[in-house]
């Protein structure tokens, strides 16, 4: 027969059990976020032209919000680049989007509609200028393009504005020196191969899938730029954002052969407007940092994502919900 419990080892039990749930309940408070509900809703993200670094870096983000944010929705829009992308989001036709930063100051030096409203969220990745050549070609820097047929991207991308910018820098008209293509990463590659091209920029992460698939079915060869910066910063404005940089043998082992490439680079934001919810940008700002390794795996630009420089967004302020994660995290 059971013998009743003393009644002090019953006040000790219970004691000890209130004790087992204020730690329980201290502990679910510092696992799960209190006093805000997830985000929710639909968001559109502009990403790039197909094939290019912009569109794989925005379905691999899709699916890292997916988990993140699953009652978040995520439309992409695939666009010309980084001038059509700014002017999507300034003009609230697109939520979110990746521009380079060249590109996000040309816009707000021009006062275009909805400039003042431009925020950001992340400094990513790095493009890097490459100018694509056949590895017969007699050209050896931009000005012996003179006359050339060149892709310099579409319209509204920002292949376009480096390429005329470099061009520029070079000593060339851009619209009378050489015979100008308006061409995306999608189909330079093969206006190259069947020689309907001598040449074409392209401003992307490295490697870029496309010119790395040309290098393999054809003997191509990298153009040295970096030597064009100081020309570069001279004209002003969205140039000063440019830098020397070099393309590592690695990027493109058949085209570059063991040789370094000096060339051009410029950073990419992840920007939007003040109109975004700040819980939804935090947790969005939280997404890409955490997925950084994640999204590398496959998009090896995305590999240099550093904390330490994210918050950097010139000529962007900061979202205050970026902000917000940013201070969550300082050790």
């Amino acid at each position: 027969m059971l013998k009743a419990l003393p009644q002090i080892s019953r006040r000790r039990a219970l004691q000890g059990s209130a004790a087992a749930l204020v730690v329980f309940g201290l502990l679910m408070w510092w696992l799960l976020p209190m006093g805000e509900d997830s985000p929710s809703g639909r968001i559109t993200f502009s990403t790039g032209v197909r094939e290019g670094v912009y569109e794989r870096y925005g379905k691999l983000l899709e699916t890292a919000i997916s988990k993140d944010m699953p009652d978040v929705d995520v439309e992409l829009l695939n666009s010309e680049g980084s001038q059509q992308n700014v002017a999507r989001v300034a003009t609230g036709k697109s939520d979110f989007t990746i521009a380079a930063a060249d590109a996000v100051e040309t816009y707000r030096l021009d006062a275009a509609p909805g400039w003042y409203r431009l925020r950001g969220c992340t400094r990513l990745y790095d493009d890097y200028v490459q100018l694509v050549v056949p590895r017969s070609s007699k050209v050896k820097d931009v000005a012996d393009l003179r006359g050339k047929r060149v892709a310099v991207g579409q319209d509204h991308s920002g292949v376009r504005l480096i390429a005329d910018r470099v061009l520029s820098a070079a000593g060339l008209e851009p619209g009378t020196d050489i015979k100008p293509v308006s061409a995306g990463i999608d189909t330079m590659p093969g206006l190259l191969k069947s020689g309907s091209i001598d040449a074409f920029f392209w401003s992307g992460g490295l490697p870029t899938n496309s010119v790395r698939a040309l290098s393999k079915k054809m003997d191509i060869r990298l153009v040295k730029l970096g030597y064009l910066v100081e020309a570069l910063h001279k004209q002003g404005g969205g140039s000063r954002y440019y830098r020397a940089a070099t393309m590592p043998a690695d990027a493109y082992p058949e085209a570059q052969q063991g040789s370094a490439v000096p060339t051009l680079a410029v950073a990419n934001l992840l920007v939007t407007t003040d109109r975004t919810d700040p819980a939804l940008t935090e947790q969005l700002t939280r997404t890409v940092i955490d997925s950084r390794d994640h999204i590398g795996d496959q998009v090896h630009a995305a590999q240099v994502v550093d904390l330490r420089t994210a918050l950097f967004t010139d000529p962007l302020p900061l979202h205050k919900g970026a902000r917000r994660y940013y201070r969550s995290v300082k050790p």
